[in-house]
């Protein structure tokens, strides 16, 4: 089959990676310059299965809360009937895709930053009452976890600051957080060697369902000095980029996959397919740790997350990266000064003088997300178009399903048989939204 992805982030590349192993001709068309550049390029880096689940304890403000229609099918989706039987299909896909990624590891030789370990602070007694929900999931799914005191999380991650007040955490397991985008390049490489095709600052401005889905797509080289002042300009890939025609080309395909993130509405709206999905954005500061003999655990050994606060502190290689702040609506041009000191101020209450910040990259990352909080995926109910979309939490963005839900779509889209343990995309689809 001829198969398009739309979107290059860390869903669209391995979906084309999958596409392409069962023997597909798969072309990708991204509107940026390279792979990883939107939503994927400065995330969480989380992978840990768990976070997967929204970690907020009763009573502390949803995240993304602040539009009143957000809020209210937000509240209405909270309150579903089937809400466990949902996060329970939620956390098997989040299983089944870190397996999926230990399997690529290994067999791809791929080396990228990673570290193991994840653990959920909780500064007060009452936030372990508001998540028990969410450990009663876990234990139910034979995900193994464990409290630990305040002395064991000093022991877990010898660089927590022993002065600020803390109740105790939650270990979980398996955890482990890397780097997204150096992941999602590593898989790109991949991609190429099975013959896949990138189609970089293409931007596809229609779809035609049907048995062959037209689309039409045009080069869209932005203006010189055009990009998010909030982190480093990107680089321009090269490898099988070619030259494009100026002016709309018309393109045919058996098969065409969104995977475009915040920026696939648009292509859904003219479709005629409305699903209720909201816009929220979060933001990012990553620099190098400090390096001092007489103290090596300045920083996260792996990943902490600050329940009450509701951030996350995480190793990548030898930098940290500090990520929350996650609000409705599409990303603002800069960083506001509340939510860079905001992120100072947990960075420096749990590590104090961890990062070096003369070299502080600051960025904000914008996806699109229902109000159950579940991903979009599988036949989108139009004839040769199929969904991959709205993976993100509010706390792990989009890493944490994709290698999974790139496997379990490939396997449809060639309808080949899936492995026995595989999770059901059932409820994860569209039709959930009728």
């Amino acid at each position: 089959m001829r198969i398009a992805i739309i979107g290059a982030g860390i869903a669209g590349v391995t979906t084309a990676f999958e596409c392409a192993a069962d023997g597909h001709q798969v072309t990708v068309f991204e509107r940026r310059g390279s792979v990883a550049a939107e939503g994927s390029f400065a995330n969480t880096g989380l992978t840990t299965p768990a976070m997967a689940l929204p970690w907020t304890p009763a009573g502390l403000p949803r995240p993304g809360a602040g539009a009143l229609g957000w809020q209210w099918r937000r509240w209405r989706a909270e309150r579903n009937k089937d809400r466990a039987a949902q996060q329970a299909r939620l956390l098997q896909l989040a299983i089944y895709s870190h397996a999926r990624l230990q399997e690529l590891r290994k067999r791809l030789q791929l080396d990228f930053e990673h570290a193991h370990g994840q653990l959920l602070l909780l500064r007060q007694e009452r936030e372990l009452r508001g998540i028990q929900a969410q450990l009663d999931l876990l234990q139910s799914l034979g995900l193994p976890h464990q409290l630990l005191s305040a002395a064991q999380c000093l022991a877990a991650e010898p660089g927590l600051n022993p002065d600020t007040p803390l109740f105790g955490g939650i270990q979980l397991s398996p955890a482990e957080l890397g780097n997204c985008r150096q992941f999602s390049h590593l898989m790109r490489i991949e991609a190429q060697r099975l013959g896949v095709r990138f189609r970089f600052h293409t931007t596809v401005r229609s779809l035609t369902p049907g048995s062959v889905v037209t689309l039409i797509h045009e080069h869209t080289v932005p203006p010189e000095g055009l990009g998010a002042p909030t982190r480093q300009a990107e680089k321009q890939d090269a490898g099988d980029t070619q030259p494009a025609p100026l002016g709309p080309v018309q393109e045919s395909f058996d098969a065409v996959l969104i995977c475009a993130g915040a920026s696939a509405l648009p292509l859904l709206q003219a479709l005629g397919l409305k699903p209720a999905m909201g816009l929220v954005h979060g933001h990012t500061i990553t620099a190098p740790l400090r390096q001092l003999e007489a103290h090596p655990d300045l920083g996260p050994r792996a990943g902490v997350f600050d329940l009450g606060e509701q951030i996350s502190i995480s190793r990548i290689g030898q930098r940290v990266r500090v990520a929350g702040c996650v609000e409705t609506g599409a990303a603002p041009q800069g960083f506001k000064a509340p939510k860079l000191a905001l992120l100072h101020r947990v960075l420096n209450e749990w590590f104090p003088g961890a990062m070096q910040v003369g070299q502080e990259q600051r960025w904000i990352g914008c996806q699109a997300l229902l109000p159950d909080g579940l991903p979009l995926l599988g036949a989108s109910g139009q004839a040769g178009i199929w969904l991959n979309l709205a993976q993100g939490s509010a706390h792990s963005l989009d890493w944490p399903l994709a290698c999974g839900a790139a496997r379990l779509l490939a396997d449809q889209i060639s309808k080949r048989q899936t492995d026995a343990d595989a999770p059901s995309l059932e409820g994860l689809d569209i039709k959930r939204l009728a």
